[in-house]
């Protein structure tokens, strides 16, 4: 009869896993914890206390540390071996189902203590998994809740395979050798950056035909971005880069948003009570760059949203789901693709790019340290520095221009009226041109307008700009040593002038 030993912190899928194993006939055998659960489930197990005769000990501490466990794991499929473990009483464990402490999210925990850190250092798990790992060509070892179907599947058909067996292996190592980093980066203090990133894809090419590229992920079962391609051609290189940038500013709002991305700049963004709303409202900030750009949204893509596409060219889709009716409709565009998100969280919260020789890491920019909030311009660092305040229709404006310029490209300029953009302007290396191109892409719907700057102003040609197109209201970080001249066009231009004091590159 084959025997599996059960010890897991993350009890997720471990009841239907263990009924699974003891339908087919195994023994089971866990860790005081992990006892309880099945026994509360009732599922017939033995501790294992019980199994090595020996108590757990030290607060928990030591619970699986013991020869017959080990000895069951490490043990060949040699005639030698077998014989040596039944004269100790003992006999083969044949699979492990095992997960670590949470060291890492423990540490994560703004007031952690050094003690309690510790404490969530894994030594017994840690050694189940390297013991299975190690003898993988006999034992199976599970140290993901995740494969538990598969496992499950395998041996009803007849028993695990050798490559499945094999890759389990590779996971467990993967997750020490992750594990074990966190733990040193510290207790060091080094802040050593450790990755562990899995191949997801292997795409067509990268930019450009010429250029090789690979999607990695550091989920081994992660989709792109974290969520599941529900139709379409596989997503390229590039679709990722796009889709990254419209669901990053898609998510940044709370109300329902859509924002459309085109090589990597947004065309259109908008915030409406309705999604189908919000999206006509992005469309027609900028219809022609529109055309085989991706669109992410951060509420499910419902009937009208799709219908309301039209004719339009869409690469892809993001989205925290799609209706039923909304599927049938984008079912006939075969080539686009469609993104199901899990959640509308941005996960890690940081990022890092490449450089020659080395890498930079960052936090991710979630926008200002306080929320907007109020009216009267002093809330979260808010200052009014003209002579006229803002209405309250240009405070929502400019409240939504700000955060949307925070996703364009530096120096970023977003003409908006309402909580939709008309105009954008960014990627330039000086911000007047930014300036004027926001300004012809919006062309008569600059007139009452108003506008947002990433940065501020190092001259007051961008305002003079501005004011020439018709903006009423501005809103930027303030902190130029020409400041006043840019104020003094607004005063007198009648414009209604805010500083932040936080900026927003984006390179």
């Amino acid at each position: 009869m084959p025997r599996a030993i059960l010890s897991v912190h993350n009890k997720t899928g471990l009841v239907a896993f263990a009924r699974g194993l003891h339908d087919l006939g195994w023994t089971l055998i866990a860790s005081g914890g992990t006892a309880k659960a099945l026994r509360d489930n009732s599922i017939p197990v033995t501790e294992v206390s019980d199994y090595s005769g020996s108590p757990e000990i030290l607060g928990g501490r030591v619970k699986t540390l013991h020869p017959a466990v080990h000895g069951g794991l490490l043990a060949r499929s040699t005639e030698a071996d077998r014989d040596e473990l039944l004269k100790l009483g003992w006999d083969y464990l044949d699979l492990v189902a095992v997960n670590l402490y949470p060291f890492e999210a423990t540490i994560a925990k703004p007031d952690v203590t050094f003690d309690e850190a510790i404490e969530n250092i894994d030594i017994g798990g840690v050694t189940l998994i390297r013991a299975a790992a190690k003898n993988h060509q006999r034992v199976t070892l599970v140290c993901d809740p995740a494969d538990y179907s598969t496992v499950l599947a395998e041996l009803r058909a007849g028993g695990v395979a050798s490559e499945t067996r094999q890759q389990l292996a590779l996971k467990g190592f993967a997750s020490t050798a992750r594990y074990d980093a966190a733990i040193f980066s510290y207790l060091s203090g080094s802040n050593a950056l450790q990755l562990t990133a899995y191949p997801v894809q292997t795409l067509r090419y990268g930019e450009n035909p010429h250029q090789s590229a690979t999607l990695y992920s550091y989920d081994p079962h992660g989709g792109p971005l974290g969520g599941q391609v529900l139709q379409g051609k596989e997503l390229s290189y590039n679709n990722l880069l796009d889709l990254d940038a419209a669901w990053k500013g898609a998510v940044s709002f709370d109300r329902p948003t859509i924002v459309i991305v085109k090589h990597l700049s947004p065309c259109g963004m908008a915030t409406a009570d309705r999604v189908v709303d919000a999206f006509k409202a992005a469309l027609a900030s900028d219809p022609i760059s529109a055309f085989g750009g991706v669109i992410a949204g951060n509420r499910p893509f419902d009937v009208e949203t799709a219908a309301a596409l039209g004719d339009l060219f869409i690469e892809c889709i993001a989205a925290p789901g799609f209706t039923d009716d909304a599927k049938v409709i984008l079912a006939k565009r075969k080539n686009c693709r469609l993104v199901e998100m899990p959640d509308l969280k941005i996960d890690p919260a940081y990022e890092l790019r490449s450089i020659n020789r080395g890498l930079l890491k960052q936090d991710i920019d979630m926008g200002d340290p306080s929320p907007l909030s109020g009216t009267n311009g002093t809330e979260g660092g808010w200052k009014v520095v003209s002579k006229r305040q803002p209405t309250a229709a240009e405070w929502a404006a400019l409240k939504f221009a700000w955060k949307a310029c925070q996703h364009v490209k530096s120096n970023a300029i977003v003409f908006a009226q309402g909580e939709a953009t008309v105009g954008i302007g960014g990627g330039q290396p000086n911000r007047v041109d930014c300036v004027r191109i926001a300004a012809e892409r919006a062309g008569e719907k600059s007139k009452g307008a108003v506008m947002a700057s990433d940065a501020f102003f190092p001259f007051p040609d961008s305002v003079e700009v501005a004011a020439r197109a018709g903006i009423t209201a501005i809103v930027h970080p303030g902190g130029s040593v020409r400041d006043s001249e840019a104020i003094a066009i607004a005063d007198a231009s009648n414009i209604a002038m805010v500083v932040t004091g936080v900026r927003h590159f984006k390179h």
